[in-house]
């Protein structure tokens, strides 16, 4: 099979072209034409969560820089990457960095961790982010901070960035084979407790150190995202609906009782797919063994049960729980970013451990946001959703993510990897207009490929910053030279 040479976003100059496109590969995707500033455009409006007044409708989404100092204390790194989301004129910062409760959960030996210890750096650094974006914007009154809660689960390298300590919800018969896995990681019922216990010492920390709510992560194939698929898990916290929710419902109690009334937000991937690996060709492939293959695969939380589509009725039931616990601000997206990338966040690029996107990565994108509006149309004003999965749109994102907010089918349009690229990108859509060509987000991958190298994340190929940061520049081009070199 040949690889598909899809065109990229810039060649499409106007609103119009794109349009075109979209309509010539029947992708559901609608755009407006123009980015409107001020009072015009529907991302200007505020809207109230959690009883503050949430200033406009950009949301940045959590990420991890691999920069933290071994205890989990922010680095001047992450420093830097904060401040750019508080300068960058959205006013909802939904996580800012994915934080491990625990240090069995990091998912990388620098991953930022809340604790008594680190806890007053973090909150210094919450301090700065408000005032910085005061002194840009005139007030912080509008901004809201949270902090994303986070087990890694499987992907846990706690001690080691080479050495995989995997804590799972279950034996998983492909991605045990793919994370050299066994049964004697699975966490036992026993040992649940303990990790609730620590997200609710974690949230308690979050709302010392300042933040305005906390986002509890179950997405992505983590440990709590794990849980929600935990179909074959015996006793309490597998098999049932009831069962595989179990933890979720036990961190949010955990959290109410000792912080009570602190506002949760949840982090949710709304559907799952089969695992995806490397063809022949290096586009990827469904991982098929036995009879777990295409039209039986039994894992996916929001499945359809064929591995490659979605079915929201689980999902629509585990936000119901989540609304009946007090949850109203939901941050969306999809599928793993380890097994599945091209649903989760889609790419024209491949990152390091990655293959070739199979299909049209648009398709990805307006998979998502498909399943936000349906979402967003089943639940109305009693949750706020934020949409993702986007980056891949580049020039054409704030059209989009203004088109689905102007037409009430997302509260919040959220981008991860494009403010890395272009810190300004949501102020510039408020106040110009338009955004710069010159620093959009390509989805080349070097923000994930660094760090599975074992460096810092970043735009290096855009931002200055670390364009000039040796040697790791140097090393993560020796990686992408090696990897393009493999046949």
């Amino acid at each position: 099979m040949a690889v598909k040479n899809y065109p990229k976003i810039p060649t499409f100059k106007t609103a119009e072209e794109f349009r075109k496109h979209l309509q010539e590969e029947n992708i559901p995707l609608e755009i407006d034409d123009t980015i409107l500033t001020g009072k015009d455009s529907p991302l200007s409006t505020p809207i109230e969560c959690y009883g503050k007044k949430i200033g406009n409708r950009w949301c940045i989404l959590p990420m991890e820089g691999w920069d933290c100092l071994p205890d989990g204390t922010p680095s001047p790194l992450t420093e830097r990457r904060w401040l750019n989301f508080a300068k960058s004129g959205a006013k909802l910062l939904f996580g800012c960095e994915a934080c491990a409760v625990m240090e069995s959960g990091k998912s990388n030996t620098r991953q930022l961790m809340i604790t008594e210890k680190t806890m007053p750096a973090i909150k210094g650094l919450c301090e700065k982010m408000r005032k910085v974006h005061a002194e840009r914007f005139g007030t912080s009154d509008d901004l809201m901070i949270g902090l994303q809660l986070t087990h890694s689960g499987r992907y846990s390298h706690p001690h080691d960035d080479a050495r995989l300590e995997s804590v799972t919800a279950y034996s998983h018969i492909l991605l045990d084979e793919r994370f050299h896995n066994s049964k004697s990681n699975v966490v036992s019922d026993e040992e649940i407790p303990d990790i609730i216990a620590h997200f609710a010492k974690a949230a308690f920390l979050a709302k010392e150190a300042g933040f305005d709510f906390v986002d509890v992560k179950m997405a992505h194939g983590y440990l709590g995202h794990e849980f929600l698929s935990a179909y074959t898990r015996e006793g309490r916290y597998g098999g049932s609906f009831e069962n595989r929710t179990r933890f979720f419902r036990e961190v949010v109690e955990a959290i109410h009782k000792k912080v009570p009334g602190f506002p949760i937000g949840v982090r949710l991937s709304l559907f799952d797919c089969i695992p995806f690996e490397k063809g022949a060709d290096k586009v990827g492939v469904p991982m098929e063994r036995g009879n777990i293959k295409v039209g039986s695969y039994p894992y996916a939380f929001g499945g359809d049960g064929t591995g490659l589509g979605y079915d929201l009725t689980e999902t629509i039931r585990f936000l119901l729980l989540a609304e009946s616990l007090g949850v109203r601000l939901i941050g969306s997206t999809a599928c793993s970013p380890y097994y599945n990338p091209h649903f989760q966040r889609p790419a024209y690029f491949p990152v390091s451990d990655g293959y070739l996107p199979p299909e049209e990565p648009i398709r990805g994108a307006a998979r998502q946001m498909e399943a936000v509006a349906k979402i967003k149309e089943y639940f109305g004003n009693r949750l706020l959703i934020i949409s993702s999965g986007m980056t891949c749109l580049q020039e054409f994102l704030p059209h989009a993510g203004q088109k689905m907010v102007r037409d009430g089918k997302a509260d919040f349009v959220g981008i991860g990897r494009m403010v890395i690229a272009y810190p300004e990108i949501c102020a510039d859509t408020l106040e110009k207009g338009s955004i710069d060509p010159r620093r959009i987000c390509r989805t080349f991958g070097d923000c994930t490929t660094a760090p599975r190298s074992g460096l810092f994340s970043g735009c290096y190929p855009l931002d200055p910053f670390y364009k000039e940061m040796m040697p790791e520049c140097e090393k993560l081009k020796e990686v992408k030279k090696a990897l393009a070199a493999v046949k």
